[in-house]
């Protein structure tokens, strides 16, 4: 029964393990000789690949002039930047040292044509604003190391395949790491800020040693073949040479990675105690600057204060996190206290002021609603003063045709406008005529505006 057991369980593992082969095994479809070949074909920096990589160049620096990620992406695409650091990892893999001499030369060209495209275009005055896109390419940073590697990986064993289908991807990936830096590096150039040049040349030289790196690492992993030469003692001397230069390379791009990676946490550290400084404590922390080499962390606070307690529980805090012996400065004024009293009196006169107003605003209106009251009153009055009855005396006497007579104010609006009009309805005699009866209202209405003063006054039947 143990047996049986035991035959089922190493049935698994055999069954696991020939599973997790068939997922990432790459050796039984890798084209070591057309790889070779491509790479080879691909150094050469000089007819179209120049053109295109001037092109990529000034569509890449248009991008970062406008920080348009879509543009930069574009210029990736069409970028031929790899060539020449992917013939510099495969000739340290297979000891070839004509390869490693050419693709040195056209590399060079490549940054020189690089440089001094982005520099022509970043010289012209309108294009010369500095922008998040430029500043973010200034200095390294530990996920630039890590696309740079993980982009030369996917590049190197992408062309090794017989079936090439996702070399363009591989290929933006390496252009994500080296285009944007050198772009930054000629704006360094064309405007004079040598902080954005060599922070821009130092990124993309790391990203250029990570890149070869790991060319050279899947070149020998896969199993290339040796160039072959003739002479046998060229062919050793050759061969340690490079084997030299190779580990000259990698050993310091391990610890250049390890460098990078320190700094990166070093820096999120410190970012997590002065968050905690301002949501615990409620302090208005600016103007952070964070020094790795020096271990140094500077800061200037607003409000509260920090007293020496708060700073040498900081120092603890960070050397429980792996940095002893960090050092902070923070800038505070010793009158805080009195600034934040200031600022207290400002708001609360303020404060005053706009209560004094609601207080205007509501007198304002109150004493609008009594003039209303008096004007209604005033119109009462006047009512109650028209003499109707002497008034209609006089009409009676200037014709005797005249029956009756009605007064009102009538109001009358077009939609528009409302207006009240003094109306006078004349009743006249059965026996009087019509066309008489027309002139009269007319001349009687003439009468009756002079009279009461009112151009407004209408006379009807």
């Amino acid at each position: 029964m143990e047996n049986t057991t035991q035959n089922s369980w190493q049935e698994i593992v055999s069954k696991i393990k020939l599973f997790l082969k068939d997922t990432f095994d790459i050796s039984h479809d890798t084209n070591r000789s057309a790889t070779i070949e491509d790479i080879k074909a691909g150094v050469d920096m000089k007819g179209q690949n120049a053109w295109v990589l001037i092109f990529s160049i000034l569509v890449a620096s248009t991008g970062l002039n406008t920080s348009s990620t879509a543009v930069v992406i574009g210029a990736m695409l069409i970028s031929p930047l790899m060539g020449p650091i992917l013939g510099m990892g495969l000739s340290l893999g297979i000891n070839d040292i004509d390869l490693f001499k050419k693709a040195i030369k056209n590399f060079g060209v490549m940054v020189i044509l690089s440089l001094l495209t982005s520099f022509l275009f970043f010289s012209i005055p309108i294009f010369q604003n500095e922008t998040p896109e430029l500043l973010a390419r200034t200095f390294p940073d530990v996920r630039d190391v890590i696309i740079a590697l993980t982009g030369g990986l996917a590049l190197i064993v992408a062309l090794s395949r017989q079936n090439k289908s996702i070399n363009t991807i591989a290929g933006v990936a390496i252009a994500t790491a080296l285009m944007p830096p050198l772009c930054t590096a000629g704006y360094g150039l064309a405007t004079a800020k040598w902080d954005f040049f060599r922070g821009a040349l130092f990124l993309f030289s790391i990203n250029t040693i990570f890149i070869a790196s790991a060319t050279f690492i899947v070149v020998r992993f896969l199993k290339f073949p040796y160039e072959a030469y003739a002479n046998s003692k060229r062919r050793k001397r050759i061969s340690q040479f490079i084997s030299i230069l190779a580990f000259a390379i990698l050993v310091p791009s391990i610890f250049m990675f390890y460098q990078l990676y320190k700094k990166s946490d070093f820096n999120q550290k410190a970012d997590g105690l002065i968050k905690n400084l301002r949501t615990e404590k409620g302090i208005l922390v600016l103007d952070v600057h964070k020094d790795f080499e020096n271990k140094q962390i500077s800061f200037a606070v607003v409000g509260k204060s920090i007293t020496k307690l708060d700073i040498e529980q900081f120092k603890s805090q960070m050397k429980t996190l792996g940095y002893d012996g960090c050092d902070f400065k923070v800038l505070q004024d010793a009158e805080n206290l009195e600034t934040i009293s200031k600022i207290n009196e400002i708001e609360n006169s303020f404060l005053s002021n706009q209560q004094l107003l609601v207080k205007k605003s509501q007198e304002l209106l109150e004493k609008e609603k009594e003039i209303f009251e008096l004007k209604t009153q005033l119109q009462a009055n006047n009512d109650k003063l028209f003499p109707f009855s002497e008034i209609t005396e006089e009409m009676k006497a200037l014709q005797d045709d005249i029956e009756s007579v009605s007064y009102a104010n009538v109001i009358s609006t077009d939609f528009y406008n409302t207006d009240t009009i003094p109306t006078f309805k004349v009743t006249w005699k059965k026996n009087s005529k019509e066309k008489s009866k027309a002139s009269e209202n007319i001349r009687l209405q003439n009468w009756l505006r002079k009279k009461m003063k009112n151009e407004k006054v209408i006379v009807t039947n």
